[in-house]
């Protein structure tokens, strides 16, 4: 099952009894949130060859059956085995509606393709294939997902919104277009328009440290600093080290809510980890500020 350089993941879809699911199955593919592949089951089975190894989360959608997902971590090239179970929709009136149409091979490459390319910063060619892509299916909500994220490479902030609403407003249940969507609207400084969409994604998919992060600065600045401080203190938890400048929107929370000496414990751990870090500057300078206004005792 070896395939050299090129790891596959192979998903089986299966209902409540564990049986293959019999109908027809949209699988979605993305790592670090964005949209690597895309196919539908056939016998509950579908197949993706993949350029690169690392972490990847399988994302399943059914008509009748509530969406699920489950993260893979590759690590060597050959096939790894991927089973999701789905559970059928409690009632018509939880239902979410029908699953979003699939995406035609054409447009779903030209698709993948301006994807790989917004990633490689190669601006051109990413237009040229999200361009194709919307010429082919300009409804489709992961497209214009994919306009979204092109336009929010160039930081046309209001364009990007304007693609993501429309996507939010076609696929309820897409994380990754209520987290860019809340990213867009914090970076034009609209922090109480950007808490709703970033809340949304982390109910659709709880683990999303960087949108949970990206939620603790929009509560910060529009001054809910209790929820800033929870929102912080979990993304720092859940980035498992990935995200070490989350330290200080923790250590600022709790200046916020009056917690001085916790603040400056963060700030020091922070510069006894990460002292080569850019942000060092600023955590020193904080916790001398803090040291001078007497807020805390000096070391």
């Amino acid at each position: 099952m070896m395939r050299g350089d090129r790891p596959e993941i192979a998903v089986t879809v299966r209902d409540s009894s564990g049986r293959p699911i019999s109908t027809a199955a949209s699988v979605r593919l993305t790592r670090e949130g964005m949209p690597v592949d895309q196919g539908a089951t056939s016998h509950g089975r579908v197949f993706f060859i993949l350029r690169d190894l690392g972490s990847y989360t399988v994302i399943v959608e059914a008509a009748g059956y509530k969406a699920a997902q489950k993260d893979v971590n590759l690590t060597v090239a050959m096939k790894t085995e991927v089973d999701v179970s789905l559970r059928p929709e409690s009632s018509t009136s939880d239902s979410p509606g029908p699953s979003k149409p699939l995406l035609a091979p054409k447009a779903r490459e030209a698709l993948m393709k301006g994807l790989h390319a917004i990633t490689a910063n190669k601006q051109e060619e990413a237009e040229k294939y999200i361009g194709e892509a919307m010429k082919l299916a300009p409804g489709h909500p992961d497209v214009l997902f994919g306009q979204g994220m092109l336009f929010l490479s160039r930081q046309d902030w209001p364009q990007a919104q304007s693609s993501l609403e429309k996507c939010t407003q076609v696929d309820a249940g897409n994380a990754r277009a209520f987290s860019a969507l809340g990213m867009v609207l914090a970076n034009q400084g609209k922090y109480e328009g950007a808490i709703p969409p970033l809340e949304k994604s982390l109910q659709l998919e709880p683990g999303g440290w960087e949108t949970r992060s990206t939620l603790a600065d929009a509560y910060y600045r529009h001054e809910q600093y209790e929820e800033a401080l929870k929102a912080s203190q979990q993304a720092l938890t859940d980035s498992a080290g990935k995200g070490p400048q989350i330290e200080l929107l923790v250590a600022q929370s709790l200046t916020a809510v009056g917690r001085y000496e916790d603040s400056a414990q963060a700030l020091r751990d922070f510069l006894k980890s990460h002292c080569d870090r850019p942000e060092a500057s600023k955590a020193r300078r904080w916790l001398d500020n803090m040291a001078r206004d007497g807020k805390i005792r000096k070391d």
